[in-house]
């Protein structure tokens, strides 16, 4: 599996939720609302041989926090399970038999759990409510 193309397909999956920021790298100044891959755990042998590797990626998304109410309800809308806000639908939905995940970069995805929400501070000094959304990825070791 290659870093930058999981990243790009990440960034393409949450791309598909209308109105949602997407990035394959962490932004200085994220413009929320704003998806992007945050931090990463590689487990290189997960078959003898290392032929596959498993990946946890930690995705970020922020919101607005214009007023209390509507910021939390939006991160909400992004963390349900189904709907077409939904972080997870849109990442799972990569998956085909023949081509794997994220647009071919790796075998499967799947959006393991949302953690770590509430307020963010963004190293620009911004203030955003946000989540931790763990990916698990696996696919063919290089």
């Amino acid at each position: 599996m290659d870093i930058p193309a999981v990243y790009r397909g990440l960034k393409t999956a949450a791309a598909t939720i209308t109105g949602l920021r997407c990035f394959e790298f962490v932004p200085d100044a994220p413009n929320p609302p704003s998806f992007f891959p945050a931090e990463m755990e590689i487990d290189y042998d997960k078959s003898f041989a290392g032929g596959m590797e498993a990946w946890v990626v930690t995705c970020r998304v922020l919101v607005p926090r214009s007023d209390d109410r509507s910021g939390q309800i939006e991160l909400q809308n992004y963390l349900k399970r189904t709907g077409s806000t939904s972080i997870k639908a849109a990442l799972e939905a990569t998956r085909t038999p023949a081509a794997g995940a994220l647009g071919g970069a790796c075998h499967d995805v799947h959006v393991r759990k949302a953690g770590g929400i509430g307020l963010y501070e963004h190293p620009m000094g911004s203030f955003h409510f946000g989540a931790d959304i763990e990916v698990y990825i696996i696919g063919r070791g290089d």
